[in-house]
């Protein structure tokens, strides 16, 4: 059990990966270290500085980035510039080495199955892998980090990417993924995929859709994959996803992690209240081995909202059902969810919940913030 909470780390370094995309690189000093330690594909929540510039005056601005880095290294996160985006274009204009971003320790289970089996391997119990892995844009930078664990940490598994860009001047990591192909000349299949780029290879131009997936199946050897990792924008997530069932691979073979929500997901009517839902219930919420009971009204849009109504620091970011930050556990009562982007089949069977979209069934609910 643990609780989840924000420490204040210094910037190492911001280093320039691509036009639109940076490397942000903390230090983690002595303390921290045990606390900071990461599993490949999972992500930091960054939250702005009190008083620093960029957002609502006050407000409390956090946004999650993914770590690309393998297991066993520095802690660093990539970061693609959005139109729009307050965060990312505060942390690319703004930010500088030496100053200070409040952290929350490593979150996340897409790269669970691959802490585990480097584990075994490690001890030698595990028989060699072959992974697949399927990147869009930024989505790549988790996937590096599985990648890269991999490859140092499972000296017989092999590896095959399919990553998908614009173009080559658009590619993350462009020159890390090179210098990686070289090193394990035999063990990384790597096949960049550019949409607005010509190529001599017409597998390699276009989208990475359900077709392209099954154009490359005979190359990738569907049939020998023990896992699938996929990251990158909705469409292409659920396209992938979809060409892996229909070739045969196993659900609980197939691993995706999302950001950001698809354009059918913004409803303005999200939280509304159902039919079903208790118009009042008692909320027993346990955080850092503390339990405090607060009331769920009405004009709640979540479990969550409550809980931060009621003045309780609880773990949260996108608050759209992506993320997983905001994850509890269930162990009393029934709740429902408007959406869910983030947990899979087996943490929802473990009573696994999205505070930030749940909404109590019965007049009495209790969630857990140290079941992680």
């Amino acid at each position: 059990m643990t609780g989840l909470h924000f420490h204040p780390l210094r910037v190492r370094e911001l280093r320039a990966d691509t036009d639109d995309a940076l490397v942000l690189s903390f230090e983690v000093p002595d303390d921290l270290r045990a606390t900071f330690r990461f599993q490949p594909g999972q992500y930091l929540t960054l939250r702005r500085a009190a008083g620093a510039a960029g957002g609502a005056a006050g407000g409390d601005l956090r946004r999650s980035y993914s770590i690309c880095a393998a297991a066993g290294e520095g802690l660093r996160v990539g970061v693609r510039r959005v139109d729009g985006g307050v965060f990312s274009n505060w942390l690319h204009q703004e930010l500088k080495a030496g100053d200070t971003l409040e952290v929350m320790e490593p979150q996340g289970r897409f790269g669970a199955a691959v802490a585990q089996a480097t584990a075994q391997t490690a001890a030698q119990t595990a028989p060699p892998r072959h992974l697949l892995c399927v990147a869009g844009g930024s989505g790549i930078t988790p996937v590096l980090s599985i990648v890269k664990s991999v490859l140092a940490g499972e000296p017989g598994s092999r590896v095959t990417l399919l990553y998908g860009n614009r173009s080559a001047g658009s590619t993350m990591f462009k020159e890390e993924l090179e210098d990686l192909k070289n090193r394990y000349l035999t063990r990384l299949a790597l096949h960049p995929v550019f949409s607005r780029e010509q190529v001599d290879s017409p597998l390699n131009s276009g989208r990475l859709d359900r077709e392209k997936i099954e154009r490359f199946a005979p190359i990738i050897g569907i049939e020998t994959v023990d896992q699938a990792f996929v990251c990158g924008p909705h469409a292409l997530n659920d396209e992938v996803e979809a060409a892996l069932l229909a070739a045969g691979l196993a659900p609980e073979r197939i691993h995706v992690e999302r950001f950001g929500v698809p354009p059918s997901a913004a409803d303005a009517t999200l939280h509304a209240p159902r039919e079903g839902d208790a118009t009042t219930a008692r909320i027993t919420v346990v955080r850092d081995g503390l339990t405090r009971e607060i009331g769920f009204q009405p004009g709640d849009e979540s479990i969550l909202a409550a809980a931060s109504r009621a003045g309780m620091d609880v773990p949260f970011s996108c608050k759209s059902g992506v993320c997983a930050t905001c994850r509890a556990k269930l162990l009393q009562g029934e709740v429902r969810m408007d959406r869910n982007f983030a947990l899979e089949k087996a943490d929802l069977e473990a009573g696994f919940i999205l505070t930030c979209q749940a909404h109590p069934l019965t007049e009495q609910v209790v969630v857990s913030f140290d079941h992680r």
